[in-house]
C-alpha cells in the first residue's frame, strides 16, 4: 500500500507492527556481525607524550637567541629530518616493526610513518606554539609506548643540536666576518693616518684654527710693522745726533777752560734738546713743562754764544777724542740698528707664516673632498667592524646560553603512556555502528516490501484502488480457509499479482 496512498500515523504503526521482526532481525545481526568484526580485526594502541616549549630563562633584553625562526616551521623542518628513513629504519630493525615477509623496507618505512602524528598544542593570546603531541600506533601496547619514547627522544635531541649547531655556526661565521672586517679597518686607519700626516695643517677640522692663526698673525705683522717704523726713525734720529756732534766735535778748538765750559754746554744744550722733542711728541708748545725747557735751552744758546766769541781757535790736529756723549749716542745708535734689523727679520718671519696659512686655507677645498672620501670609507667600515662586534658578542652568550641549558628548551611533560584499552577498534562504537546500519537495512526492506504489497486492508485502500465509497466491512473470521500466497522462489520481495475480486471475495 505504500506506493498507493498517503500513509497516516495509524499505517506507520501498523506497518511497524506487522514488520517488528524484519527491523529488528536487521539490526541485531548487523550489530552481532559488527560486534564480530570487532573481535577479529587487531588491536590498535596508541601512546601519546607531551612535550613542553620552555623558552629561554634570561630575558630576550639581555641576550637575544641565535635562532629567531618560527617554531611551527621549525617544528616542520625538525618533523621532515625524523621522519626520514634514516632515522625511522634503525627504530624499525630494533622493534622489529611491521615484520612481514610481505613488506619490503620501503613499506615498512612508511607503514611506520603514518603511524607518527605530531599535534601541536593551539597557541592562546600571547601567541608562540606552547608545546605539541607527539603519538604512536601499533598492535603491541609496550611497543607503542617504547616507539613513542623513542620518536621523542630524537625530537628533544635534534632540536638542542640544532640549537647549538646553530648557535655554534652563526659565532664561527661571525668571528670570520669580524677578522676580515678587522683587516679591512686597519688599512682604512692606515689611509686615513697617511693623509693626515700628508696633509697635516690642511685637514678641513683644522680650517678654523688656520683662519684664527691667519688673523692673529696678521695682528702681528701689524706690530712688527710698526715696531720696524718705530726703530727706522729712531736710527735715523740718532745717526742725525751723531753726525752733528761729531761735526761739532771737529770744529771744537783745544780744550780750553773755556772751551771745556763750552763743551759742557753744548752737551746739556743736545741732552734738553732732546728732552724737548719727547716734550713736543707728547704735548702742545703751550704746555708748562714745554715753555720751561725751551726757555733753558734759549738761555744756553745764549751762554755758549758768549763763551765761543770769547774762545781762541787751535789747529784740527790737536782735536780730543769722541766724548763720552758721543760714544754714548754712537752705542744707542748701534743698539737701535740692531733692534730694526730683528724686527726687520721678525717682520719676514710673521710674513713667512701668513703665506703658509693663507696657502692652507687656500688648499682646503680640494683637501676636504678628498678627505671626505676617506673619512667615509673608514666610517663605514668602523660601523660594520662595531655592528659585527656587537653580533659577535650576542652570539657568544647565545651559544653560552645554550651550553648552559639556559636557552630554548623542549621539555617533556608527560613520558610515552602504556594504553590501556586499544584505541582501535572501539567496540561500543562498532556495536551502534552495526545497529544504524541494521535500523537503515530493516527500515529500507520494509519500504519495499510496503511499495509491492496490494493487500486491501481498510477503507481507504479500497477508496485509494477504486475510488468508491464502501457500503459494509465485514470483520476477520478466523473459519475461513486462507489463500495461499504465490511467491517466487528466488525473489522474496516479488509482487502479488492476485487480483482485487478474489482478495474482497
Amino acid at each position: 500500500m505504500l506506493g498507493h496512498r498517503e500513509l497516516t500515523i495509524e499505517d506507520y504503526i501498523d506497518i511497524a507492527k506487522r514488520r517488528f521482526w524484519l527491523i529488528a532481525g536487521c539490526a541485531g545481526g548487523l550489530m552481532a556481525i559488527a560486534v564480530l568484526v570487532s573481535f577479529i580485526i587487531p588491536a590498535q594502541y596508541r601512546s601519546q607524550t607531551l612535550i613542553l616549549i620552555e623558552q629561554q630563562k634570561v630575558p630576550e633584553d639581555y641576550v637575544k637567541p641565535v635562532v629567531e625562526q618560527d617554531l611551527s616551521e621549525r617544528l616542520a623542518s625538525m618533523k621532515e629530518q625524523i621522519l626520514s628513513r634514516s632515522r625511522i629504519e634503525p627504530i624499525i630493525k630494533r622493534f622489529n616493526l611491521f615484520a612481514s615477509s610481505r613488506y619490503t623496507m620501503d613499506d615498512r618505512v612508511t607503514l611506520t610513518q603514518k603511524e607518527i602524528a605530531i599535534k601541536p598544542i593551539p597557541s592562546g593570546q600571547s601567541g608562540g606554539m606552547p608545546g605539541f603531541y607527539v603519538t604512536f600506533t601499533a598492535h603491541d601496547a609496550h611497543l607503542a609506548q617504547q616507539v613513542c619514547g623513542e620518536i621523542t627522544t630524537l625530537f628533544v635531541g635534534e632540536n638542542q643540536n640544532a640549537l647549538e649547531e646553530s648557535a655554534e655556526g652563526t659565532t664561527a661565521f661571525l668571528k670570520q666576518q669580524l677578522d676580515d672586517s678587522k683587516r679591512n679597518l686597519d688599512e682604512q686607519d692606515a689611509k686615513l693616518a697617511a693623509f693626515q700626516e700628508k696633509y697635516f695643517g690642511k685637514l678641513p677640522d683644522q680650517q678654523q684654527s688656520n683662519s684664527n692663526t691667519l688673523t692673529a698673525l696678521t695682528t702681528q705683522l701689524d706690530s712688527a710693522n710698526q715696531a720696524l717704523s718705530t726703530q727706522q726713525q729712531n736710527v735715523t734720529f740718532l745717526q742725525a745726533m751723531v753726525a752733528q756732534q761729531t761735526h761739532d766735535l771737529e770744529a771744537t778748538p783745544v780744550d780750553t777752560p773755556a772751551t771745556v765750559a763750552v763743551d759742557e754746554r753744548k752737551t746739556e744744550l743736545k741732552s734738553l734738546q732732546q728732552q724737548k722733542q719727547a716734550l713736543v711728541a707728547q704735548y702742545t708748545p703751550d704746555y708748562p713743562d714745554v715753555v720751561a725747557i725751551s726757555r733753558k735751552i734759549d738761555d744756553l744758546q745764549a751762554q755758549i754764544a758768549r763763551s765761543s766769541a770769547d774762545a781762541t781757535p787751535v789747529p784740527a790736529a790737536k782735536r780730543v777724542p769722541d766724548t763720552p756723549q758721543l760714544q754714548n749716542l754712537k752705542a744707542q745708535l748701534r743698539a737701535a740698528q740692531q733692534a730694526a734689523a730683528d724686527s726687520r727679520a721678525e717682520q719676514a718671519r710673521v710674513e713667512n707664516e701668513v703665506r703658509t696659512y693663507e696657502g692652507r686655507i687656500e688648499s682646503s677645498p680640494a683637501v676636504e673632498e678628498e678627505y671626505k672620501q676617506i673619512t667615509r670609507d673608514h666610517e663605514t667600515a668602523l660601523d660594520f667592524y662595531n655592528s659585527l662586534l656587537k653580533k659577535m658578542n650576542e652570539s657568544s652568550m647565545a651559544t653560552a646560553l645554550q651550553e648552559r641549558q639556559q636557552g630554548e628548551q623542549f621539555r617533556v611533560m608527560d613520558a610515552p603512556n602504556l594504553p590501556d584499552e586499544p584505541f582501535f577498534p572501539n567496540r561500543l562504537m562498532f556495536a551502534a555502528g552495526g545497529l544504524a546500519a541494521g535500523l537503515f537495512i530493516g527500515l529500507l526492506a520494509t519500504g519495499l516490501l510496503e511499495y509491492r504489497d496490494t493487500t486491501v486492508r481498510t477503507e481507504r485502500d479500497i477508496w485509494a484502488f477504486t475510488k468508491l465509497s464502501t457500503l459494509a466491512v465485514i470483520s476477520h473470521i478466523d473459519e475461513l480457509p486462507k489463500m495461499e500466497k504465490k511467491h517466487s522462489r528466488w525473489n522474496p520481495f516479488s509482487r502479488n499479482d492476485k487480483s482485487l475480486e478474489s482478495t474482497i471475495g
